[in-house]
């Protein structure tokens, strides 16, 4: 099981933070009580600017309706482009893929993305489709074992993973609640897909050695979607920290045992960019520092979370600008609703 490529793609509506404080201040400043918290909240989410699928003056008075067309709309057309790339930088045809996974939580489509892809692409009408919705920000690590899952069933294919994720488009505008104020000011919108291929397949790659999905009893409440008429509405508790610094260390002794490795082996990390409090949970959880994770901060200053995508997009970074020297060993990993986490242990 090998990664050959991952490609990211991106709105055209780019946005600086200092940009979208002022139009939260604007719009909220009359509904919150101390104007300055909600600048200081966006200020320390350790992020320099974000896309937006929509400019964002349009977001005032946008339905749940709307919102959801306009994610259908545009995760067709950042679908198509993030999965075009990663086929190109891979070598495959459209039409080779056994296998399209796709995983998001910001959007409803029936049929789902991945079929409207089909035609788009010129993917193969055999293609075995699987789409995932609700996994939050885990689906991107998730849907890479999954994809590995399959490809060790049928060495011989190719597996697409495509995330999209427009969280710009769940904005709730009457929502002044300490966990909404912090995702406006931390979340951001894209996409990007991944090529898994199977051992038979030619090609060379990062191979997928195990893979490692642990739930967490009793943490349904720590985070998710509350969905209503109005949409989507964040549920984030301010204990999300803390159960990543209790389990995930365990959890990947857990993985790495099982492959005769310990922590010290690991020369790299691909982890997901879930913001500043979860980062230096997770560094405290796995005992190591923020130099090790310079590839997750990077992607958060520059775009912020971007739930399942990011994840991806610290792979895409990891794989153009800080390659690991062949032969060593990576963990990629992310945490999402359930409570859960889902570790990777990579070998280049």
């Amino acid at each position: 099981m090998r990664i050959l490529s991952a490609a990211s793609a991106f709105p055209e509506y780019h946005y600086t933070q200092r940009q979208l404080i002022d139009a939260f201040l604007q719009h909220w400043g009359p509904l919150v009580s101390d104007v300055r918290k909600l600048e200081l909240l966006h200020h320390n989410v350790g992020v320099d600017g974000r896309y937006l699928a929509r400019p964002i003056e349009q977001y005032v008075n946008m339905t749940f309706g709307q919102a959801n067309n306009v994610w259908i709309e545009t995760a067709q057309r950042l679908g198509a482009e993030a999965v075009s790339k990663a086929l190109a930088l891979a070598g495959i045809p459209p039409d080779r893929p056994g296998a399209i996974i796709f995983v998001s939580v910001t959007g409803i489509s029936s049929p789902s993305i991945d079929a409207l892809l089909v035609n788009r692409l010129g993917l193969s009408p055999h293609i075995r489709r699987t789409p995932i919705f609700g996994l939050g920000c885990v689906a991107g690590a998730a849907g890479l074992a999954r994809a590995a899952d399959y490809v060790r069933a049928y060495p011989d294919q190719y597996v697409i993973l495509l995330s999209v994720e427009l969280c710009s488009l769940t904005l709730q505008r009457d929502d002044v609640s300490p966990a909404n104020l912090i995702s406006t000011g931390l979340f951001g919108d894209g996409a990007a897909a991944v090529i898994v291929a199977g051992r038979d397949c030619p090609q060379s790659g990062i191979e997928i050695v195990d893979t490692c999905p642990t739930f967490y009893p009793d943490t349904e409440d720590v985070m998710g979607w509350a969905i209503s008429e109005k949409g989507f509405r964040i549920v984030l508790s301010p204990s999300v920290p803390e159960v990543i610094a209790a389990n995930v260390g365990r959890d990947l002794d857990f993985l790495l045992a099982r492959n005769q490795l310990t922590r010290a082996d690991i020369q790299s990390w691909i982890l997901h960019t879930g913001g500043p409090k979860i980062l230096r949970g997770t560094q405290q959880a796995l005992g190591i520092t923020e130099v090790d994770l310079a590839a997750s901060w990077a992607c958060l200053r520059r775009m912020g979370n971007l739930s399942s995508t990011s994840v991806l997009i610290v792979l895409e970074e990891t794989m153009l600008n800080r390659r690991p020297p062949t032969g060593t060993w990576s963990i990629l990993g992310a945490m999402g609703p359930g409570f859960c986490s889902e570790l990777l242990l990579l070998k280049w």
